[in-house]
């Protein structure tokens, strides 16, 4: 008793892991299930036919190629304008910063059915009311991935002290030379995180894009439309990737972030 009170915090923070990994586990197994019904979500038996069939089905393939090409297309465009304006408001004063600062909170405070509304109006009024699609999906990602893309980067450049670019300047670095061999490398592993997370919400969203694709369908409404007459088993396939993928560069950051501590030590 007196050893699991001196180890409930560590006890009860595995619980909570266990318990937060546990759909992903389900995700894992189901992957290679080979159901006696698409009817029913239940493991009926072991099989590596939807890892070597992954697009026995074309049109989940292309909706996931689709999905990936607007998470990345908006990822590139929501980090470059996010990082921009993450420097002009943590490095410059003008009129209207602090309702700035303000105004990009509002994307995130929102719910997603009142931004994806607000969006799906506007390109109406803009008279895009018969070409949703594609591109109305991707300015609708950019500006909802936007907000998280300022605060991340926000908050690493806030986190920084202007010493080590002084001391290139003492030095006789150019402003351009300063910021590329300098900033740039400190504020990086914020710009990659932001990025990272812009394309796992792009990827995964749906709310919003359902409102604004018109006739577009992309990963996560096709999962919505198949659930209704049951769910291919490749789409765990695909759930599984991303996770391994996810888990990759999660492993791969910390083990250079080491790298570079103990380099430096």
């Amino acid at each position: 008793m007196t050893w699991v009170r001196k180890h409930l915090v560590l006890i009860l923070g595995l619980l909570v892991l266990v318990y937060t990994f546990i759909p992903i586990f389900v995700v894992v197994l189901m992957s290679f299930n080979d159901p006696a019904s698409r009817l029913i979500y239940r493991f009926d038996g072991f099989t590596l036919h939807n890892w070597a069939n992954p697009c026995e089905d074309p049109s989940m393939c292309e909706a996931l190629g689709r999905s990936i090409q607007i998470g990345l297309l908006s990822t590139l465009g929501a980090t470059i304008l996010g990082t921009l304006a993450a420097f002009a408001l943590v490095r410059h004063s003008f009129r209207g910063r602090s309702v700035a600062n303000l105004v990009i909170f509002l994307p995130m405070a929102a719910p997603e059915i009142v931004l994806g509304s607000s969006l799906l109006a506007l390109f109406v009024g803009a008279g895009f009311a018969g070409q949703l699609g594609f591109w109305t999906i991707l300015i609708a990602h950019i500006m909802f991935c936007l907000s998280f893309v300022v605060v991340t980067v926000r908050s690493r450049l806030a986190g920084m002290t202007d010493t080590l670019e002084q001391a290139a300047a003492d030095l006789y670095a150019t402003p351009a030379q300063t910021f590329w061999r300098v900033t740039f490398p400190l504020v990086f592993p914020g710009i990659l995180g932001a990025a990272l997370l812009s394309f796992s919400l792009s990827f995964d969203d749906f709310i919003i894009t359902n409102l604004n694709a018109g006739n577009t369908t992309t990963f996560p409404m096709y999962v919505w439309g198949v659930a209704q007459r049951g769910v291919p088993m490749q789409v765990n396939v695909v759930g599984t990737v991303m996770f391994l993928v996810s888990v990759v560069i999660v492993v791969g950051g910390e083990l250079n972030s080491r790298r570079r501590a103990k380099a430096l030590s």
